[in-house]
């Protein structure tokens, strides 16, 4: 069969989001698929450029750079999104058909070019649904329902779905928010759990943590978007209650709207606890994880829809535990504590979260036990190989009729 996968953000981007998608395009192609991928790239010097990594030919388009802008400059761009990857991709579309458009969520913006290369190729339609926006946005405080910005996401949202011939959510909790909207009749839904590739090959030798003079302390490592969703300041509050605690110290990897914020305050605090580093490769990232200790999650407390960070991943592979601080009825509480990968607390309970950073500081062995438990779960329950095939199920039977596409 013939894929192509749709991702805002792909490598060297230290997104989740970008290694997840890469990782699933790779075991589709394992598994004797013809796979392509497009994604948009600030870096780019031309409009266009295409190349093959790892058997997946990709396309890049030349976009501005959104992700890390001020709020309404970055809505202005990135809902441009379709529109140029179809004005400068097309050539690329049009001698590359595919029976399946894959698409990844965040963004909301893909709806309309995977609607016009539905129609274009006869496709079939999946969407990874892992940020339920905008309304984590009105949880936030950022957007208020029925305002203008608010109607016009909300449109875009729909239409996202409306393209899709079947959605993977990524919890069970997901589906209680289409019963909610009275959506669970109209859309096809199934809970697409998060996926890992069972070994990382030909990963670097890194050194970070002498580099930058951590050696000795107990490194609590948060690496990704670094945004409103995740409330950063919740790991500022931390790290400011253990300035006692010479041993301890916060590394956060990664880009966002909040860095500069989030520096200033800092700064203004004077913590020397806390360190910003800039994104790292997909290879230099995930080869960085094995040298530091914890695993940082953190959401923000108003949060009504469930999120599993990508990022977990990435410490139960290194066996790193997870020291998340979440919103209440996020059913990642029961993921991490059933399978005993890490500790947990609601954002919000300050004094809970530093109880379980004490925790794991003082207690080496605990972090060992918990991130071989962690390590196993992922072995068990997240793999590529099972994503892939579950996606191929989902849109059965194909659409299109001119060769056999399963």
């Amino acid at each position: 069969m013939r894929v192509l996968l749709l991702v805002d953000s792909y490598l060297p981007s230290t997104k989740s989001s970008a290694r997840l998608v890469h990782d699933l395009a790779v075991e589709f192609s394992r598994q004797g698929h013809d796979v392509r991928l497009a994604a948009p790239d600030d870096s780019l010097a031309g409009p266009v450029e295409t190349s093959r990594i790892d058997g997946v030919d990709v396309l890049r388009v030349r976009s501005p750079r959104f992700k890390s802008a001020a709020r309404p400059l970055r809505g202005f761009h990135e809902a441009r999104l379709s529109s140029l990857l179809w004005r400068r991709g097309k050539r690329f579309f049009r001698e590359h058909p595919c029976d399946l458009v894959v698409y990844y969520s965040p963004t909301i913006f893909f709806g309309p070019l995977v609607r016009r290369l539905k129609k274009l190729w006869g496709a079939s339609s999946y969407l990874i649904l892992r940020d339920i926006f905008p309304q984590w946005a009105v949880d936030a405080g950022v957007l208020r329902r029925g305002r203008l910005p608010w109607r016009y996401f909300r449109r875009m949202e729909l239409l996202q779905y409306d393209v899709a011939d079947r959605i993977g959510v990524q919890s069970p909790a997901n589906l209680a928010y289409f019963d909610e909207q009275g959506w669970s009749g109209k859309y096809k839904l199934e809970v697409l759990w998060h996926w890992s590739p069972s070994k990382h090959e030909g990963l670097p030798r890194t050194c970070l943590r002498d580099t930058l003079g951590l050696a000795g302390k107990t490194v609590f490592f948060y690496g990704g978007n670094i945004g409103v969703a995740q409330d950063m300041d919740n790991v500022i509050r931390l790290a400011s209650s253990l300035t006692d605690r010479p041993d301890a110290h916060f590394l956060l990897v990664g880009e966002g709207s909040e860095v500069a914020r989030l520096k200033e305050s800092v700064r203004s605090l004077g913590l020397t606890n806390v360190e910003f580093h800039p994104p790292l490769d997909q290879a230099r990232y995930l080869a960085t994880l094995s040298e530091f200790d914890i695993g940082l999650i953190t959401l923000d407390a108003g949060l009504k829809t469930q999120n599993f960070p990508g990022k977990m991943l990435g410490y139960m592979y290194f066996a790193l535990p997870t020291l998340a601080s979440i919103n209440a009825g996020n059913d990642l509480r029961q993921v991490i504590e059933r399978n005993q990968a890490g500790l947990v607390s609601l954002n919000g309970d300050d004094e809970a979260f530093r109880n379980n950073a004490l925790k794991l500081l003082d207690q080496p062995e605990l972090r060992r036990r918990l991130g071989t438990a962690g390590r196993e779960f992922l072995e068990t329950e997240y793999s590529t190989g099972r994503a892939v095939r579950q996606i191929i199920r989902g849109v059965r039977p194909c659409t299109i009729t001119s060769h056999d596409c399963f």
